[in-house]
């Protein structure tokens, strides 16, 4: 029993195949999918395709290597598409200093956008944050102080630091296929230090394919890979992380399962 809790269904990667991959992802015993916006253009496409399975939810948000290229999305706008029954979250959002696709400061601003409109929605914020700890730190604490809300890291791969700041927060921890890689040691012992009941799981599909797929195309059904790996760093069995990680994606998200 296993919940996707970030994955990308309206990839393009999955053209003409979201049928058959959500209904491997049944087999596989995922129970649920939160597939993410990315695009604020597209976010209504986002929501037609969690409409049309009972086990797939949505996400709306802008992507920070597209917070440049997309309109600027209001606060207002945000909150007005997360009164759909299926969007359960705000985001992705955040920061990406290695890639930098975006300006900076657009970034921030678009990041502050998304958490203001998660607060006032409600719902958690999806985090995407790489190589830039320190401001994810500083604008998570900032806008803390404004008014508590929840959220996730997203496909963790940063230091303990950020770990520990937002567990502070009352922020969960997902674990992707990165966990599975071999070079991933200092990753894995971040990840053993979290708390069973702060983690999450995700495929981040049809990106970042686990061990033994790597390389090739991700899908949902593959995360029982994540849960494996994640199951030896914890000392518990593999059916102790599904348990945990979707009492904790039920308790973040706040959805009930049909």
């Amino acid at each position: 029993m296993f919940i996707d809790s970030h994955c990308h269904l309206d990839s393009e990667d999955y053209s003409g195949e979201i049928d058959s991959i959500v209904q491997r992802a049944k087999d596989a015993g995922i129970n649920a999918m939160l597939t993410i916006g990315t695009h604020i253009t597209k976010a209504h496409e986002t929501i037609e395709i969690a409409e049309k399975f009972d086990n797939v939810y949505c996400s709306i948000g802008i992507h920070p290597h597209f917070a440049e290229s997309e309109p600027e999305v209001t606060v207002e706008e945000l909150v007005e598409l997360a009164k759909h029954p299926k969007v359960i979250g705000i985001g992705e959002t955040g920061l990406d200093y290695y890639y930098d696709s975006s300006p900076r400061d657009i970034q921030q601003k678009s990041f502050r956008t998304h958490i203001k409109a998660a607060r006032q929605a409600g719902l958690p914020v999806i985090v995407h944050t790489r190589s830039a700890d320190k401001d994810t730190i500083k604008i998570l604490k900032d806008e803390y102080s404004n008014g508590a809300f929840s959220g996730v890291i997203h496909c963790f791969t940063s230091g303990e630091e950020l770990a520990v700041r937002a567990l502070e927060l009352g922020f969960y921890i997902s674990a992707s296929g990165i966990i599975t890689f071999k070079k991933s040691d200092e990753l894995r012992d971040v990840l053993s230090m979290i708390p069973l009941d702060r983690l999450l799981l995700e495929t981040d599909a049809p990106w970042l394919a686990p061990t033994p797929y790597r390389g090739k195309r991700n899908e949902p059904s593959y995360i029982v890979h994540v849960a494996s790996v994640l199951a030896k760093l914890k000392g518990v069995t593999v059916d102790d992380i599904g348990k945990a990680t979707t009492k904790n994606f039920l308790n973040l998200f706040k959805v009930k399962l049909k």
